[in-house]
């Protein structure tokens, strides 16, 4: 009998290829589906009884991603009026060292209690931390600097915490097939969220204290159907999803984690060389806005309003436009370029765009331009490639046996958070989960 903490696999887990993908995914003897699962099996190989599940977890990711990158230009509207492009590199830094407290704090909590209690935990007390900020700015406090450092905690744990959850409800034969839907909902929530933020900015006057509001209603509506979601696939969880949703993470510390796996390391190595050039871009961005800022407005406290609701507008404006972009090279070039140039040729397209971009910054450094070279360098455009390439170098791989600790799933995303302070990794996070239980191996080859 198989053990349940053993992941569930391939080799374990095995399941029928569909022999057909157009207009729908078919398989041969499967059992019938309902009409959302008919419609969903246009985007993706969803099988009977998957349809509600899937959905739900797009929603929620959504949800997740839309309320944060609501909140994501407050951020930028209230520190680069209170504290300038200095501050908000500085704000990064302290960012990481908190990390480095919090993760072995959420580390031992998640020994002591179950998957969906901790996410409740977590869920609602970033909620009620955002009232807080709410309340404490509507009072006329200056938190642009704390609530940088904040947000992007929040933003660590919530992407991170989602897909350790969905890798626990699925096995890794669902997961190669639904996981690539779910994250279009990832992907059309941070697009959606940041899309929104300047028209509620100018059109309704928005301050970035009601899109706080905002953001921690998205984080519990996403609470809500988290708590759905577990609910209907226990109800129909084998005996190794059943108990995978009651076990509590293991007590391996995430810098061990990091230290002692030669492949997380060198991920964290990765993140730290991207957020180096990452860094370099935001704060020469941060530096014109701000310029412009006090160009149109002024300084001093008679022009802190107008110059944060000016400031939030923008960063709104140019999130959406790198979301938007990066979905559409996600949909239609990934793919292609590591069909063209293979996985090792994909992951040189990051160093080649920030070296153009720099240069051209270098010879005309103004805001149209560095906004322009920000969306082509943008993060989240090359994280999306950099997760295809993979995905893709992962499937490639021949199996190799494993005997790792699978119940630190949780633990490893933020692991490396815990080293690198920035949280790129997310868009490693579901290959190296696999990787760590033993699914499949990043090999030479690639």
């Amino acid at each position: 009998m198989m053990n349940t903490s053993e992941p569930r696999t391939l080799t374990t887990h095995p399941e029928l290829r569909s022999h057909q993908s157009l207009p729908y995914f078919k398989v041969l003897g499967e059992q019938p589906k309902n009409l959302l699962e008919r419609l969903l099996s246009v985007f993706a190989d969803v099988r009977a009884g998957e349809g509600v599940g899937t959905l739900l977890l797009a929603l929620n990711i959504f949800l997740l991603l839309a309320g944060y990158s609501v909140m994501r230009p407050a951020r930028d509207g209230l520190i680069l009026s209170e504290g300038g492009a200095v501050a908000a590199s500085y704000s990064a830094a302290a960012q990481a060292v908190l990390l480095t407290l919090v993760v072995p704090f959420y580390g031992w909590l998640g020994t002591r209690v179950d998957r969906i209690r901790l996410i409740s935990i977590t869920m609602t007390f970033f909620s009620l931390t955002l009232l807080g900020f709410w309340a404490g700015g509507s009072a006329g406090l200056r938190e642009g600097v704390a609530f940088y450092i904040w947000i992007g905690l929040i933003n660590v744990f919530i992407v991170s915490q989602f897909w350790a959850f969905a890798n626990d409800l699925y096995t890794e034969g669902q997961g190669r097939r639904l996981f690539p839907f779910i994250g279009v909902g990832q992907s059309l929530g941070a697009w959606v969220g940041a899309a929104a933020v300047t028209p509620l900015v100018r059109g309704l006057n928005y301050t970035p204290y009601t899109l706080m509001l905002m953001g921690a209603g998205f984080l519990m509506v996403a609470l809500v159907v988290t708590l759905i979601v577990n609910r209907h696939e226990s109800r129909r969880a084998e005996p190794e999803a059943a108990a995978a949703s009651v076990a509590t993470l293991g007590a391996q510390g995430g810098f061990e984690l990091v230290l002692k796996d030669r492949y997380l390391f060198w991920i964290a190595i990765l993140i730290v060389l991207l957020n180096v050039v990452n860094t370099t871009g935001n704060y020469v961005l941060n530096t014109l806005l701000v310029d412009e800022s006090v160009r149109r407005f002024g300084s001093g406290e008679s022009a802190l309003v107008a110059s944060r609701q000016f400031i939030t507008a923008f960063s709104g404006s140019i999130s959406a436009t790198v979301n938007l972009v990066g979905f559409l090279v996600q949909l239609f070039v990934t793919s292609r370029v590591i069909r063209l140039m293979g996985v090792r040729g994909a992951l040189f397209i990051l160093p080649v765009l920030a070296f153009i971009n720099y240069a051209i910054i270098a010879v005309a450094p103004i805001l149209a331009v560095v906004r322009v070279g920000k969306i082509l360098d943008a993060r989240r455009m090359v994280d999306r490639q950099h997760r295809q390439a993979g995905r893709v170098a992962e499937i490639d791989c021949r199996r190799k046996p494993a005997t790792p600790d699978p119940d630190d799933e949780t633990r490893r995303p933020a692991a490396v958070d815990d080293v690198c302070g920035k949280h790129l990794h997310l868009r490693f996070e579901r290959i190296v989960r696999d990787r760590r239980e033993g699914r499949h191996q990043l090999c030479s080859a690639t």
